[in-house]
């Protein structure tokens, strides 16, 4: 099986090129820089809602902005989390692709319903409590996890819940922390696009072909132009 996960579906959306580069060719583009406060922030967090898990008890955000559920105590939670060693599995046998991606967490509501739950972190002068034009990446990654976790047979709830937590940029001295304003901003999902892009890049993986370069793809016009300036410095070398 091939696999693929949530993040792959995103590089697909983005430049079907690099996609196919990445998961056919092995060809995969630079790594960004690590975000090691932001895995901090998001490791502390897990622990917090584990232990209102463990306790079936509402975390005191919930509680302050209202939330009718409590950290879900399902049995793969740990497994689900684990993005690069298992996360949320759906295997399409008919295409032979292995889909899968690792959430941050997981609500249930009183009516059984689940939640999925994105924990964020960044620093402004001012808290995020609503979600810019450009988290469209944010959002469809919510739309899979809820995709993944309905192939899974859960009962799952369009309402997605981002926990934004904002460090206070504006104080006047660091004293060896950082203050958080953190917010629940819940995102309406809309998962039915995913089937259609999932069949488009089946084809795309399917192709003898490489995808044509995208001209909006910053990765793909790097790299055009490094081509063209070594071609020109092996002419020079030549002559």
């Amino acid at each position: 099986m091939i696999k693929v996960s949530r993040s792959k579906i995103d590089l697909f959306l983005e430049c079907p090129r690099c996609f196919y580069l990445d998961v056919v060719k092995k060809i995969k583009r630079p790594p960004g820089f690590p975000f090691n406060l932001n895995n901090a922030v998001d490791m502390l967090l897990k622990k917090e809602f584990d232990r209102h898990r463990v306790a079936g008890t509402r975390h005191p955000i919930q509680i302050e902005f209202g939330i009718d559920a409590i950290p879900a105590p399902h049995p793969m939670m740990d497994k689900w989390r684990q993005s690069m060693q298992h996360g949320v599995i759906f295997q399409d046998e008919e295409k032979d692709l292995h889909l899968y991606g690792g959430i941050d967490d997981l609500w249930i509501n009183s009516k059984g319903e689940y939640h999925v739950v994105d924990y964020k972190a960044t620093a402004k002068d001012n808290p995020v409590t609503e979600l810019a034009e450009w988290t469209a990446g944010y959002k469809r990654q919510m739309e899979v996890y809820q995709w993944l976790l309905r192939k899974n047979g859960l009962k799952v709830s369009n309402t997605a819940y981002f926990v934004y937590c904002t460090g206070d940029n504006s104080l006047e001295s660091f004293d060896n922390k950082i203050e958080f304003h953190s917010h629940i901003i819940p995102y309406e999902g809309d998962d039915s696009w995913i089937d259609n892009v999932i069949n488009d890049l089946y084809s795309c993986l399917q192709s003898s072909t490489i995808p044509h370069k995208s001209y909006s793809c910053a990765y793909c016009g790097f790299f055009k132009k490094l081509y063209v300036e070594l071609k020109n410095d092996r002419n020079l070398l030549s002559n």
